[in-house]
């Protein structure tokens, strides 16, 4: 039975992908020559603007045999500019090949397509190429792909035994069964690699067509296929058209059978509906094509006939791609010849879009205006050419400026209410911050009782129809969770329209009263100068607000990694070579947006008036004697009709606080603590607090061994005491005068918020403060106060003990140290940061105030 692999081939540019595309394609006899990249004359860089510049831009297809296997090799783009096009492809492959530079080893775009190699869980064969070069070291790019990619990087360049033996030593599983039964077959060895436990290593040289047949008999031997079900399902990955200007439909067949003359049903990225028939399937290699009646399940082909199709688009069971993780950063202004019709341009520029979505086209309808976002420089210029040969005009480009988009702190809510007479609709929005890089989500928890499914469905929709903009500089709004919290219609009068101005002036009334975040587009870089050149590098790196490592020694050469602002380090290339001679090298890959480093600098020179912007008003319409008036947005509150969600969570939470101090208050009357909480609560301490540190209860853990509570045990509270200390003001300025006081101060607090939070509440202060050879342990009231040992820091017992109580606890560590809470983290614990514990302190003493004040 044959055997369909589809295989992408991908790398940092100037690796050598394409090169080793051709020797693969010359080995499997589908060419007669090998191309040249630098010749113009490569197979699969169909496009005259690909020869010109010998870089690949647009993903090409050829089809190999190899014995009873059919392979379909996807070449795709190495230039980050176009990387988006390479991440739209990998949504389709079934392997991949990794192609890197012997002599650069594992640059930061190399990075960058791991990381989608992974998150698509795509299998990968890693090809080294350029290994006939001086500085080309076999046993560095191992150690390094090992350090940089993974540690199951195996090298696969030997006979089978050693393949077996390399194969065992990077994975458990085969280990296992290798000391077993001293062998392993090569298909357990494929079943790892296609579970991505096992990622191939080989070495060669492309050009010298040097180690190719060898590494063709490896992804032969150990690549399986995938099984399909018989219900049809397709993956669309690229729009093309072809030399007769038909539009051709790039996708993968991932169930049943297409054949031609099918008709399909689907609806485009903006909800419209479809019905087209398949007018014909073509296979492609390189620029040529044969046609055929159909496509099975695993194979790639185009289509022509369909209309509205784009890229991450499911066919049949299959589901739409998620968002992509790379995102344009620079918006430019077309400028366009004096006699050229805008609105035509305007229909050629979208018919470029519809075969690259990362190609975002922006019409300003006040300026009457093209905008473009792209991803860099060098697309701009590709454009110009394509535009030149398709459309024959000349275009220019100005103003390359940075893509910002914006975010809020807080969560807020949102109220928009439309009343005209006869219409009604009142929307009540709940917008929350999410992590970095999430987008807009969007979610009901709307009673149907209070608003009927259908108006919320319509409510939802309206919520993502839209691109929603900021009032800091109009830029986009992302990584936000919208919450359709309540809303009212009228029986007669509502109509769906009324729906979606509610819900746009509810969105942007939020986003007035948020306290909104501007974010910039972020690169992560390697910098690599000579040693001479350090201090002048980390000098500029410093003037654009970098992040940066320590420099590593290269030899001659030193190596200095981090992120920056696209907007600073972006032109920084030039900079480079100028003052390293030509012997410095800078590349970055996008590390997807951070909060702006200048901002008022940024909203200063946008100059967006959000007040001016109709487009997209925050006011509200109420209606009144017969007529429609307009409300102000910072007006709305005292005017909406329905109650705001927030409040009303607010008073449960309150409810729930007082419950929470009456319980503490009663526990304190029966252990006879009552008037201790009183004082300490009003500041009538009558005892010298140094005096709770004396140790002379002191337990060591050399002596006695903590008990950890079991699997159902409470909450931990881990709190890093001085990092507290010199993070809440009144706190630090006791400290300033007197350590001891603030530490007995901070654990009176301490007490108390465990008695209202009824959590194990463990104290951590360092011995740099408290001298001791053996760590101390002190039971103070309700709380264990811990001094490290002299030569362990807080941070390393947190650390430790986070780590072991998460197996079977919720633990919370409070602290503020940066370093920490990344670690933390990644020991599955929770951070809270010093300010926002001292919230919750200060809820929990206002409660205890309060109840207090009842008695």
């Amino acid at each position: 039975m044959m055997k369909n692999i589809i295989i992408g081939i991908t790398a940092h540019v100037d690796s050598g992908k394409t090169t080793l595309a051709e020797g693969i394609l010359y080995k499997t006899g589908v060419i007669r020559k090998p191309g040249r990249v630098d010749d113009g004359n490569s197979v699969l860089d169909t496009d005259s603007i690909e020869r010109e510049r010998g870089i690949t831009i647009f993903s090409s297809q050829a089809e190999f045999y190899v014995n009873d296997t059919h392979f379909t090799l996807l070449d795709t783009p190495g230039h980050i500019d176009f990387s988006a096009e390479t991440e739209r492809t990998m949504c389709v492959l079934d392997y991949a090949i990794l192609v890197i530079s012997g002599t650069d080893g594992v640059q930061s775009h190399t990075a960058t397509l791991w990381k989608l190699l992974k998150k698509y869980e795509i299998p990968v064969f890693i090809f080294v190429n350029k290994m006939d070069l001086i500085g080309a070291d076999k046993s560095y790019i191992i150690g390094e792909l090992r350090k940089r990619l993974s540690l199951s990087c195996a090298d696969f360049s030997g006979n089978d035994d050693e393949i077996a033996e390399n194969s065992a030593t990077v994975s458990e599983e085969l280990m296992e069964k290798y000391l077993s039964s001293g062998e392993l077959t090569s298909f357990e060895i494929a079943e790892a690699i296609k579970k991505r436990e096992v990622f191939p290593c080989f070495f060669g040289s492309a050009l010298k067509i040097n180690g190719i047949d060898e590494f063709i008999d490896i992804i032969e031997r150990y690549t399986l296929s995938k099984r399909f079900g018989n219900d049809f399902g397709a993956k669309v990955y690229k729009i093309s058209y072809d030399s007769k200007g038909s539009r051709l439909t790039h996708m993968k067949i991932t169930g049943g059978q297409l054949k031609m003359r099918d008709e399909m049903h689907y609806s485009d990225s903006d909800g419209n509906e479809y019905s087209c028939k398949i007018s014909s399937v073509r296979f492609y290699t390189g620029e040529k094509f044969k046609t055929a009646d159909y496509a099975d399940a695993g194979e790639i082909c185009a289509v022509t006939g369909l209309i509205g199709t784009y890229p991450g688009q499911g066919l049949g069971f299959e589901k739409n791609s998620d968002r992509a993780s790379l995102e344009p950063v620079m918006t430019y202004r077309v400028i366009l010849p004096k006699e050229k019709n805008r609105s035509e341009a305007l229909n050629e520029f979208r018919i470029l879009e519809d075969q690259d979505p990362m190609l975002h086209i922006l019409w300003n309808e006040d300026s009457k205006e093209i905008h473009l976002q792209l991803m860099g420089a060098v697309q701009t210029e590709v454009l110009t050419k394509l535009v030149l040969e398709k459309y024959g005009y000349e275009v220019s480009f100005a103003d390359g400026a940075i893509t910002y988009k914006e975010t809020i702190r807080y969560p807020v809510e949102g109220v928009g209410h439309y009343e005209p007479l006869r219409h009604y609709a009142e929307v009540h929005i709940l917008l929350e911050p999410i992590p970095r890089g999430s987008g807009l989500v969007f979610s009901s928890v709307c009673p149907e009782d209070d608003l009927d499914r259908n108006w919320q469905r319509l409510i939802l929709t309206h919520m993502a129809e839209k691109s929603h903009i900021g009032v800091l500089t109009g830029s986009a709004v992302t990584d936000m969770k919208l919450t359709l919290v309540s809303g009212k219609a009228h029986l007669k009068h509502t109509e769906g329209g009324d729906f979606r101005q509610a819900t746009y002036r509810a969105i942007r009334q939020g986003l007035r009263n948020a306290e909104s975040v501007l974010l910039e587009p972020y690169y992560d870089y390697e910098l690599e100068v000579p040693t001479e050149n350090v201090g002048r590098a980390i000098a500029d790196l410093q003037q654009m607000s970098a992040e940066f490592d320590a420099p590593v020694n290269m030899g001659d050469n030193s190596l200095i990694k981090g992120c920056a602002p696209v907007s600073e380090i972006g032109n920084y290339q030039s900079e480079v070579i100028s003052y390293t001679r030509g012997k410095g090298r800078l590349s970055f890959n996008i590390a997807g947006y951070k909060e702006c480093h200048n901002t008022n600098d940024v909203i200063v020179m946008i100059g967006y008036d959000c007040d001016s912007d109709v487009e997209n008003s925050a006011d509200s319409v109420f209606c009144s004697h017969g007529a429609g008036y307009i409300v102000k947005w910072d007006e709305v509150y005292d005017n909406m009709h329905l109650p705001l969600y927030l409040e009303q969570k607010e008073e449960q939470s309150s409810t729930a606080n007082s419950e929470k101090a009456r319980r503490l208050v009663e526990k304190a009357v029966s252990d006879e603590e009552l008037m201790e909480i009183f004082e300490r609560t009003y500041g009538k301490i009558n005892r010298d607090p140094v005096r709770a540190f004396k140790k002379t209860k002191a337990v060591s853990v050399e002596d006695k061994k903590v008990r950890l509570p079991k699997y159902d045990g409470p909450d931990y509270l881990l709190v890093d005491g001085y990092n507290i200390i010199f993070a809440w003001d009144d706190l630090k300025k006791i400290a300033e005068e007197n350590l001891d006081a603030a530490r007995g101060e901070l654990i009176n607090r301490m007490c108390n918020y465990q008695g209202y939070a009824g959590c194990e509440l463990i104290l951590v202060f360092d011995a740099y403060k408290v001298k001791g050879k053996h760590r101390d342990v002190e039971k103070y009231c309700n709380i264990n106060i811990v001094y490290t040992k002299e030569s362990e820091t807080a941070d390393t017992y947190i650390e430790r003990v986070s780590h072991e109580l998460s197996k079977n606890h919720r633990v919370r560590v409070a602290t503020s140290d940066g370093t920490e809470q990344m670690i933390i983290l990644g020991n599955g614990a929770m951070r809270i940061s010093a300010e926002e514990f001292r919230k919750r302190y200060r809820v929990a003493e206002k409660a205890i105030h309060e109840f207090i004040d009842s008695l």
